[in-house]
């Protein structure tokens, strides 16, 4: 599926109609493995298959599954890329999650010095951070059902990530696998995969929007292999209860990732903004600056 049309966004009432073709007909009845083997199959092509050619190609990277599964297809095709990870510490805090498992899948997938790079960023470059997304995200209208802290420290995250990068033309990012694999406390609330089409609704007011913000202010286009129109529409089709059930989420995703990441595979989901603690830097501002919350601290960002 295309995001993008004539360098801009497709519209909402566009995502809406393109999401709704892709409604299930009837649930897969096939084994666990042979729906893994598919899924593997469908996102390496969805990940191949957005490779400008002669690119070289970022990887917002986490550590996590998604954005470890698209480093380890990137790798194992030979394609030029470099993985950014980046975090916040400050004082006696512990390095940030996201850059410890990103150091030790790093070393398992035997990436080189230029296929792995990492920035933990202090107290003052995080703020400046911080100042440069509030003006990028600035125009998108708040929306009652949208947390701005939350897509404050997501954006964060990956201003941050551009901002050790070579300037890569094009990025890849593991945005919507939480929608199609059921990875939210939500699917846990609601096991279903009207659930999970539901999720994908609403991606475009809560994720999309801030995203391509990101992405049109720093001069880079995302590249969403989960967000691939065949994926999806498989991944509908998959039993709820290989998706999540009370041993964990994502289930088949991980099956299907073992293969590449072995025992990474397993790592629970940490949001961006709290696995690069990018949220304790906003904390520790909000803070600094006598704010009594968060919320009233962005809003003070928004007025400069």
């Amino acid at each position: 599926m295309e995001l993008f049309e004539d360098n801009g966004l497709i519209s909402q009432s566009e995502w809406t109609k393109n999401i709704e073709i892709l409604k299930p007909v009837k649930e897969l009845n096939y084994s666990e493995d042979k729906i893994a083997s598919e899924v593997i199959r469908l996102l390496e092509e969805a990940v191949l298959s957005r490779i400008p050619n002669n690119q070289n190609i970022g990887i917002f990277f986490s550590g996590g599954l998604d954005s470890s599964l698209i480093a380890a297809i990137c790798k194992k095709n030979n394609v030029k890329f470099t993985c950014y990870t980046v975090g916040f510490q400050d004082g006696n805090m512990g390095i940030p999650e996201d850059v410890k498992y990103a150091k030790r899948v790093a070393k398992f997938l035997k990436l080189s010095d230029e296929e792995f790079k990492f920035k933990i960023f202090n107290l003052k470059e995080s703020e400046n951070i911080i100042n440069n997304t509030a003006k990028i995200l600035k125009d998108i209208p708040d929306k009652d059902n949208i947390n701005p802290i939350v897509n404050l420290g997501v954006a964060a995250v990956e201003v941050a990530a551009y901002s050790i990068s070579k300037k890569e033309n094009f990025f890849f990012t593991g945005i919507g696998s939480e929608e199609i694999f059921a990875g939210y406390e939500r699917h846990r609330n609601n096991p279903t995969n009207d659930e999970c089409l539901n999720g994908l609704f609403k991606m475009y007011e809560r994720d999309l929007l801030r995203d391509y913000a990101v992405s049109k202010s720093l001069g880079f286009v995302f590249l969403t292999p989960f967000l691939d129109e065949e994926l999806i529409k498989y991944s509908l089709t998959i039993p709820i209860h290989y998706k999540i059930n009370d041993s964990g989420n994502k289930i088949i995703l991980r099956r299907a990732a073992f293969y590449y990441l072995e025992k990474y595979s397993e790592r629970p989901k940490k949001a961006a903004q709290y696995g690069s603690s990018f949220i304790k830097a906003i904390e520790k501002l909000s803070a600094k600056k006598g704010f009594t919350n968060k919320k009233e601290y962005y809003k003070s960002l928004n007025k400069k």
